[in-house]
């Protein structure tokens, strides 16, 4: 049973580059919510630390913790696999902390599809225009013309899941974008889904 003191699950969403995991990392630092650090089975950017950033394991190991059923999500991306494990996550809302899930629609879908005795926030982040997707991609260290190309043309399908979160947030101003989900998530303004609809028909 839901107890006041327990802590909410809260997931952001984007296509690859639009900034979901620089936001989490931001919400986590000033607010103090806790990060669910997710396993996968890619291997280390630069600069990301095995147990901070991610748990980076092989294949066998993923599978083997699939096996013991030990993910509360855990999906296929870019043909790498990505989970979040039900021990981590169940602890810190039990502890009353706020959890945030760096994940894509498909693990949302999962968790969204559970009978879970917590409050769920879902936030699909969208960049404001496709040129600046492509910039961020550049920027944050990505040089392969054909994994850039990749990730743009995922982005069409990425995009056609927003309906299915309880809100969309555009982050063209960090600051701007934090303070809008902060406000959401603290019932402090008004969702304007009107708003949003217009923005992905110039994106789309």
């Amino acid at each position: 049973m839901l107890s006041s003191k327990d802590g909410k699950m809260i997931i952001l969403s984007s296509p690859s580059g639009a900034g979901k995991t620089t936001l989490v990392k931001k919400i986590s630092k000033e607010k103090n919510y806790k990060i669910s650090i997710s396993h996968t089975t890619r291997e280390p950017r630069a600069n990301e630390i095995d147990g901070k950033d991610y748990f980076f394991v092989s294949k066998n190991k993923f599978e083997e913790l699939i096996r013991e059923k030990a993910f509360l999500e855990y999906a296929n991306v870019f043909k790498n696999l990505y989970g979040s494990t039900k021990k981590q996550v169940f602890a810190e809302l039990k502890e009353g902390n706020n959890v945030l899930f760096d994940i894509d629609w498909q693990g949302t879908n999962q968790i969204k599809n559970q009978t879970l005795n917590y409050d769920l926030l879902t936030f699909f982040i969208l960049p404001p225009s496709r040129k600046v997707l492509h910039d961020r991609l550049i920027s944050r260290g990505e040089k392969n013309k054909e994994v850039i190309e990749m990730r743009m043309q995922q982005f069409e399908k990425d995009i056609q899941q927003w309906k299915e979160y309880d809100f969309v947030v555009v982050n063209e101003d960090l600051e701007k974008c934090f303070n809008e989900i902060i406000g959401y998530i603290e019932n402090k303004i008004n969702y304007n889904k009107d708003i949003i609809e217009d923005h992905i028909k110039m994106l789309i």
